[in-house]
């Protein structure tokens, strides 16, 4: 909810913000809000002097599960960037910075110098064409030719500028499906073509936390800095006992949840019509001793796919902050947004024991790597 405050400003200094708003197109109050954003984003700004053992970025950052489950790794986040003005003002509640916006326009060299880089990209669509006609003309093609236009060419730009020590990505399941498995064959040369020695798994999150959620893992160690005899497995290390829905229920819940009698009825005959038609489409009734389907970001449309069985009345919709539980998020995160915002952000966002779980293992390949190339140098001087 937002406060409202009051503030004298100078004649002159009124007149200079009211050409200000009036040439930005900005209203007063976002340039009032901004310039205090900015100010205290300078205040809090990350350090690259740190004594933590690692450094990382979190790009496509969304509202910070990276960034937590890097934390929980024992990392030290020296950059964010974010273009969802929302998702930011969920990032600056946690973690008091605010996010660049639009990752495109940000210089590649203006980015801290950091260990990991870590990134849930946008999937977009990749085109090849122009990579055919050069390789069927002979000519050479690079990570440039084929990932131009897309988010994850910056990804690109920045591991070749600043050729951190790993990596890890984070997308949908099906992204090694996209446009007959084109995209991802394109995403896992370009890496390759980057000198990077890369691994990647589809990892379901239900061994965390109670909803099914896959999704694939992308991880990659520099070659240039480790050399090409590198070896990773995804040994994750599952919770148990095993999380279920009554677990991240709250005890009290208002009534504004419980879905009204119309739209009940529509989804009730919306799921009839698809069963007589042989599909499996409909709204799903979460067990509570299980695991719910997937929580998506159009879960503030209707809550459909995840919905709590109440006795003698309709059912509900999860609450914004037990789809918060069902990722991972702990209760002191801070929800800032409306429940619209939120569901989409939590929707959006990543199991964040899982990540926790691979950074760990990331970070613990790093350190063994780094000591095994500190014996080695010891042996050669010897």
């Amino acid at each position: 909810m937002a406060k409202q405050i009051h503030i004298r400003l100078e004649d002159a200094l009124y007149e200079a913000l009211c050409v200000y708003t009036e040439t930005s197109g900005q209203s007063v109050q976002d340039c009032v809000s901004g310039a205090v954003m900015q100010m205290l984003n300078k205040q809090n700004a990350p350090s690259a002097n740190s004594d933590a053992p690692f450094t990382f970025i979190d790009l496509f950052a969304g509202i910070g599960g990276m960034r937590l489950a890097f934390e929980e790794a024992g990392g030290h986040c020296v950059y964010s960037n974010e273009w969802n003005k929302y998702s930011q003002q969920t990032y600056f509640a946690n973690f008091g910075q605010k996010p660049d916006g639009d990752i495109t326009q940000v210089e590649a060299g203006s980015i801290p110098d950091h260990d990991v880089l870590v990134a849930g990209f946008p999937c977009q669509p990749f085109s090849i064409a122009g990579v055919s006609k050069k390789q069927s003309l002979g000519r050479a093609t690079g990570f440039e030719d084929k990932t131009q236009g897309t988010l994850f060419f910056d990804v690109c730009r920045i591991l070749k500028k600043k050729r951190p020590k790993a990596f890890m990505l984070e997308n949908v399941k099906n992204l090694c499906s996209h446009d007959r498995g084109r995209t991802f064959k394109v995403i896992l040369e370009s890496l390759d073509e980057l000198d990077y020695e890369v691994f990647y798994q589809v990892i379901d999150g239900q061994n965390f936390v109670p909803q099914h959620r896959e999704r694939i893992l992308i991880v990659g160690f520099d070659r240039k800095h480790f050399g090409k005899d590198i070896q990773f497995s995804f040994d994750i290390t599952p919770v148990y006992p095993k999380p279920v829905i009554q677990d991240i229920l709250e005890p009290e819940v208002d009534a504004k949840y419980t879905l009204s009698d119309k739209l009940w009825i529509y989804l009730q005959n919306y799921a009839a019509k698809h069963k007589a038609a042989g599909n499996g489409f409909g709204y799903g009734i979460a067990p509570l001793d299980g695991v719910s389907r997937t929580l998506s970001a159009r879960y503030y449309k209707d809550g459909s796919e995840i919905l709590i069985e109440q006795e003698g009345s309709n059912p509900r919709r999860l609450t914004p902050r037990e789809c918060a539980r069902l990722q991972g998020f702990p209760d002191t995160f801070k929800i800032p947004v409306s429940d619209t915002q939120a569901y989409k952000q939590f929707g959006n966002s990543v199991v964040v024991p899982l990540m926790a779980d691979i950074a760990k293992l990331i970070v613990k390949k790093i350190e063994k790597m780094e000591k095994q190339g500190l014996i080695d140098t010891i042996v050669e001087v010897i």
